[in-house]
């Protein structure tokens, strides 16, 4: 288990006490919404598995780091940027398959790259949601600028995850 586990299970049981505090009756209700939660989202959850768990067995290692591998360098953040403008799905599907490839050595650059190409200018939304109920000028207000910030945050965040990474010296050695 990592920090995150610990960070996780920490505020459940704060918020939990917190609710018990507040109502007996709302740990209760929350365990109701949270099975509502589930019960909404399992099937996205479960075919995002999947489709990591594929991703996995079907694409080599040496493949994906091929393209998107630190040594690619801004190559490796354009085909990150590209493949975060196409990828289908929503954050279920999105983030198994980005922790797979991260495991398997993809550069940290080329996941912030594709994420945040995914999330914030993802053209398939676009089309679908956003330019029919919202319109084309505000559509494009956002889009147009949106598409250029995802190699940006690539670079820095790969620059950013180096300095986070190195090794630290002990204090006085």
């Amino acid at each position: 288990m990592d920090i995150s586990v610990y960070v996780l299970f920490a505020l459940t049981i704060g918020l939990l006490a917190f609710a018990l505090a507040r109502d007996a009756q709302l740990p209760g209700a929350a365990l109701r919404a949270t099975g509502r939660l589930v019960g909404s989202v399992w099937i996205e959850l479960a075919l995002g598995f999947l489709l990591a768990g594929l991703v996995d067995v079907l694409v080599p290692s040496v493949v994906l780091v091929k393209w998107l591998g630190a040594e690619r360098g801004t190559q490796g953040i354009l085909v990150g940027w590209a493949a975060g403008l196409i990828l289908p799905g929503g954050p279920y599907v999105l983030f198994p398959i980005m922790a797979n490839l991260f495991e398997k050595g993809v550069a940290a650059g080329a996941l912030i790259t594709l994420i945040t190409a995914k999330t914030l200018v993802s053209p398939i939304r676009m089309l679908t949601y956003e330019a029919p109920l919202m319109g084309w000028p505000i559509t494009l207000a956002r889009f147009l600028p949106g598409v250029l910030v995802p190699p940006v945050l690539g670079v820095l965040g790969q620059w950013l995850f180096e300095v986070l990474s190195r090794p630290r010296l002990p204090i006085g050695g």
